[in-house]
């Protein structure tokens, strides 16, 4: 991978290498844009295989983030760190400390959080040694566990689908298909449940399927099953790349709407969809509940006024699924461009501000 290469293509802005040989600390740090505000991004351990794919993972989800607080109408531009461990075996209070001192060496320009591998007692060990966090316990004024708020607005985002696709935002009597029943998709479960939809379930950890079948009356199927379900909507809550070229001749669903990050394999696979008249939710819009919830944090937690947030996702979707069907271009091409333009206009705002102070400076 060339790096230097890669980040001009995509138009990164910094790339950050830790090491703290004291704690076994090996993270990057990637800053995609901060023309909205500071880089707000999770911070996912993981054991990859490689550093080069553990750098390629930061940059690409860095941008990710990028598109999903622009979408999601935050004043917070596109970050991610990740670092190269075991979650089960490699963490220490130092490595999480030296975390910290690096996030605050970057002044505010970067603000971590939860993510796949850390949790929220990672995230007060950082608070220790920066102010550059969220997600951390309520006892420090914070939200905790985002994964509920999450799941809301992919239910709320999910409605806003059924009112596209089948002329009404009921999901009563819908059949939904979920991948991975992780703590998002356990509440997410609950929601659909209780508005009498019916529950088709699949996951690695068997535990966690007698949980949502003895709870929700779900039906069970093997992993390899949930793609050829005969169901309304399909709902991936586990990993990313599962929409591709095995899976989608599989599909017999209208709506594709789920937590997932980065469920398109490749673009291209988002025109497939959209040539077989598969409804797709783009993921980085409808799962924004979490990223909404603990930006809330920084202006001091405010529950109700997160949740109303959060409740936009469902107008931004109808917004995309409208401009999708009005130009007959792909969901995922709708969101882009909406993300972009919002860059687009607070870059040129600020470009004439600077301008003008420029000018004024001037004539003095």
């Amino acid at each position: 991978m060339e790096i230097f290469k890669y980040m001009e293509k995509y138009d990164y802005e910094q790339l950050v290498i830790c090491q703290d040989q004291e704690s076994g600390l090996k993270a990057i740090i990637a800053i995609h844009d901060t023309t909205l505000g500071p880089a707000l991004g999770g911070c996912r351990m993981w054991t990859y295989a490689s550093e080069e794919e553990a750098i390629e993972d930061a940059l690409r989800l860095a941008r990710g983030m990028t598109y999903k607080n622009a979408a999601a109408g935050l004043n917070l531009g596109g970050g991610k760190t990740v670092i190269i461990g075991d979650p089960f075996k490699d963490k220490n209070e130092e490595m999480f400390r030296a975390l910290g001192r690096f996030i605050q060496g970057l002044n505010g320009r970067y603000i971590t959080a939860e993510d796949v591998g850390t949790t929220v007692s990672d995230m007060d060990i950082i608070h220790e040694e920066t102010n550059y966090v969220t997600g951390i316990s309520p006892a420090f004024g914070s939200s905790g566990n985002p994964s509920p708020v999450t799941a809301y607005g992919v239910y709320l985002g999910m409605k806003a689908a059924a009112l596209e696709a089948f002329g009404s935002e009921s999901l009563s009597g819908r059949k939904i298909a979920v991948q991975g029943l992780g703590n998002v998709a356990y509440t997410l479960c609950e929601y659909l449940y209780n508005d009498g939809a019916e529950l088709i379930v699949t996951d690695i950890n068997e535990k966690a399927i007698d949980r949502v079948v003895e709870k929700f009356g779900a039906i069970r199927v093997a992993p390899h099953e949930i793609y050829e379900q005969d169901v309304d909507i399909f709902a991936p809550c586990a990993l990313g790349g599962i929409i591709n070229d095995e899976t989608i001749s599989q599909l017999k669903v209208k709506i594709i709407a789920g937590s997932a990050n980065n469920q398109l394999k490749e673009s291209r696979h988002g025109d497939i969809l959209h040539e077989q008249g598969i409804l797709y939710a783009p993921d980085y819009v409808i799962n924004a509940g979490g990223v909404i919830n603990v930006a809330d944090e920084l202006y001091g937690y405010n529950r109700d006024r997160a949740m109303k947030r959060v409740e936009t996702i469902y107008d931004s979707l109808i917004k995309i699924f409208a401009i999708s069907k009005e130009e007959n271009i792909p969901t995922y091409i709708a969101a882009n461009r909406l993300a972009e333009q919002r860059i687009v206009r607070v870059a040129k705002s600020r470009s004439q501000f600077l301008r003008n102070e420029k000018s004024i400076l001037g004539d003095r």
